[in-house]
């Protein structure tokens, strides 16, 4: 009997390609979020494989009208890092920053908002 074993593959080439694996995954979710396929409120929400090292910056500017400054301005009224990556975000402030990309009021303000009055 002729068997031959196959080495696995060397570290890098497995690295390499798993890297490519996850971009090709990352592009194809920017895609579907920049045509209106896939909402980004649901991405954070669920947080895909694909997206779980994915920063929420580059998440938000795949959407269609979503620039650096638009991004940096959302994130600033949150607050939240443009760098912070969705895979570790608690879930409280991944319900946060889904409630705020649907246009729901966050519980805090409308608790200083009842204070105030």
């Amino acid at each position: 009997m002729d068997a031959t074993a196959t080495a696995p593959a060397p570290q890098h080439m497995r690295a390499l390609a798993q890297a490519n694996r996850v971009r090709l995954a990352r592009a194809d979710l920017k895609r579907q979020v920049a045509e209106g396929e896939v909402d980004v409120a649901g991405v954070v929400l669920s947080c895909p494989w694909e997206a779980e090292s994915m920063t929420i910056a580059d998440l938000l500017m795949s959407q269609h009208r979503w620039g650096r400054t638009r991004c940096r301005r959302f994130l600033a009224s949150i607050p939240m890092l443009e760098t912070k990556t969705i895979g570790s975000m608690t879930e409280r402030q991944r319900n946060a920053l889904a409630a705020q990309l649907n246009g729901e009021p966050s519980a805090e303000r409308l608790s200083l908002q009842f204070v105030g009055t």
